[in-house]
């Protein structure tokens, strides 16, 4: 009895210790792996960390602002730039930690110092830097977490409002850590999601007044204040000279200019005009053509403006006219497997980019999450399960690939293919025209939102012309175009869909059954099947890198086989020009160039 109790104490003592073991203080925590960066790290590899701060940066972008507030539905597409922005940076507002941009999913300290959790992720604790601050001295503490969380489930969007849903416990643990113990339901992925969680201080929000636009100047913890505001024309940030992070190492080499502008154009062209003047500083290019033939222009010939490539190394996303299964129609996996086949890629790469793209044919083409040239092996296979007789068998076997035509716009064989899954949807063409068994001729509309999204869309609809299939284009301006967007008003639009190698939660956003009638959600296609929901919660659910990359590709097959978008088109380099007196760093990280590690050479 007493070796029985003894072994007992041992079993309790080593659990206890394992515990502790796993619940240290960690500078940084990954998804998959081991943070690259140790501990005593000094900067981002990806950073210049002698760079001079000072000077100014004027970006630039189309469309209008109405709104300071980034995190409520009523201004969820047009709040100010630079608010909470992935792009020219979160200049405001701030997030638990920060993420590496040369590393797949990393976070390492901002406001929190450290980070506890345990090996199975059911609980992590941020434990908060003593130095953060707000920008008017008053430290950021833990009730402002706790607010934050509780104001964004109540009066935030998604995905902020959806953040509480999978805690089970939200607490205050000693002066500067806050715990949340999480349900069972709970991804691997989910604590990440809560590090990147913004906060906002308890002391200076109207609760009431959150969920309406505004344009008054928020308090944040950031490096920049906003300075000025021009409704819809121009917002201006000057750098906060206390700010509290500026020798954090993840902030090193980061936030370089004392003044940064954004300036709002009506059109794109209107837009680069002003780059070309150097009223803006940068312009990152999408256009092949332009990219091409548009930039003899005598501060290009003079080099005071800079072409540069950048090549990244991360999958190719997908862009594509996505039809909206919301509308009874298109709630036909053949139907959209055979408009899918119609558009003809060879013929707008030729005449439209001068060969300039390369076909998109997965979610992840030009990485190890692609289905493309792998079959699907047992341990995908088990995942799959019984979806996998939903899958085109060469989609399963990974040797499928999009028809090449001959260029003509009308390849009769590529049609042939179209026809008869349009028949095997219920369509036949009768006088000319596409019908379904009643006589309803097959016709939608196709919403563009600028003239090169227009372009595309008016070959396509001259590709579907000779099958008797009606398509008409429209091109609204800006505000529509978002409202519309917004509602899942709209029969078919064309949208980007950006792929990370560390795809998670975003996939919810995208292709879950709970986000379809979500207004505001990324759910273009309005899917709403338990087996995408199964193979998302596969990725979500992964522990091992294997694991992973197996549910990657099992969601890659299926959201391929199932048609919802009609692949077009993808570059395997990032374009942007820029006035030489704005400098960059020599090291490119894993996505690509970053415009916040950049800085005004002017500055001596």
């Amino acid at each position: 009895m007493r070796a029985v109790l003894s072994g007992l104490v041992m079993l309790l003592a080593t659990s206890l210790l394992a515990n502790e073991a796993a619940a240290a203080p960690l500078h940084a925590i990954s998804m998959h792996g081991e943070p690259a960066l140790p501990a005593d790290f000094k900067h981002f590899p990806y950073v210049n960390p002698d760079v001079k701060k000072g000077g100014k940066v004027s970006y630039g972008v189309v469309g209008t602002f109405d709104s300071l507030n980034p995190f409520i539905l009523k201004s969820m597409r047009t709040t100010a730039r630079g608010m909470w922005d992935p792009g020219f940076g979160n200049l405001v507002y701030e997030s638990l930690m920060q993420r590496s941009q040369d590393e797949p999913f990393t976070m390492y300290g901002l406001l929190a110092e450290s980070v506890e959790w345990d090996d199975d992720r059911t609980f992590i604790q941020f434990n908060l830097n003593p130095k953060a601050r707000w920008a008017d001295g008053q430290p950021v503490t833990v009730e402002d977490v706790i607010f934050t969380f509780e104001l964004l489930r109540d009066k935030g969007r998604a995905p902020f409002s959806n953040r509480l849903s999978k805690v089970a416990k939200m607490e205050k643990v000693g002066d500067r850590s806050v715990r949340f113990t999480l349900k069972e339901d709970a991804d691997r992925e989910f604590p990440l999601l809560l590090a990147l969680s913004p906060v906002m201080p308890k002391h200076a929000i109207n609760v009431e007044a959150f969920d309406r636009t505004t344009l008054e100047p928020p308090l944040g913890s950031g490096p920049y204040r906003v300075a000025e505001v021009r409704p819809g024309e121009r917002i201006i940030y000057r750098r906060n000279p206390d700010y509290w992070g500026k020798e954090l190492p993840s902030k090193i080499g980061v936030d370089n200019y004392d003044e940064i502008s954004v300036e709002y154009f009506l059109q794109e062209n209107t837009l680069f005009e002003a780059f070309k003047k150097g009223e803006v500083d940068l312009y990152p290019e999408g256009s092949a053509t332009k990219w091409a033939r548009g930039y003899d222009f005598p501060a290009v010939r003079t080099g005071d403006v800079i072409k540069e490539s950048f090549k990244q190394k991360t999958p190719s996303g997908m862009l594509g006219f996505v039809f909206n299964t919301r509308r009874p129609m298109f709630n036909n996996v053949k139907l959209r497997q055979g408009l899918a086949l119609v558009f003809d890629f060879e013929w707008v790469n030729k005449n439209l980019f001068d060969g300039a793209y390369t076909r998109t044919q997965s979610y992840w083409q030009n990485s190890s999450l692609s289905f493309l040239g792998a079959a699907a092996d047992d341990r995908e296979l088990g995942l799959l399960g019984d979806v996998r007789e939903k899958i085109n068998p060469a989609i399963l076997d990974g040797t499928y690939r999009l028809p090449v035509t001959d260029g003509s716009g009308r390849d009769r064989n590529v049609l042939r293919e179209a026809v008869t899954l349009l028949r095997e949807a219920g369509y036949s063409i009768k006088d000319g025209k596409m019908v379904d068994a009643k006589g309803t001729p097959l016709a939608f509309e196709i919403m563009s939102q600028n003239a090169g999204q227009e372009k595309i869309a008016l070959a396509y609809q001259r590709f579907l012309a000779p099958l008797g299939i009606v398509a008409t284009v429209r091109t609204v301006d800006d505000s529509q175009y978002q409202l519309r967007s917004q509602s899942f008003d709209y029969d078919v639009i064309i949208k980007s869909y950006p792929s990370s190698l560390s795809p998670g939660a975003e996939q919810i956003s995208y292709w879950g059954s709970v986000s379809r009638d979500r207004q505001g959600s990324s759910n273009f296609a309005g899917v709403a099947d338990k087996d995408v929901d199964k193979l998302i919660n596969n990725i979500l659910q992964a522990r091992t890198p294997e694991d992973f990359t197996a549910a990657v590709r099992a969601h890659d097959r299926l959201l391929v086989s199932n048609a919802y978008v009609v692949p077009l088109y993808h570059l395997d380099e990032q374009w942007i020009a820029r006035w030489k007196h704005i400098g960059r760093p020599s090291a490119v990280p894993l996505y690509g160039y970053q415009l916040p590690t950049w800085w005004d050479e002017r500055v001596q």
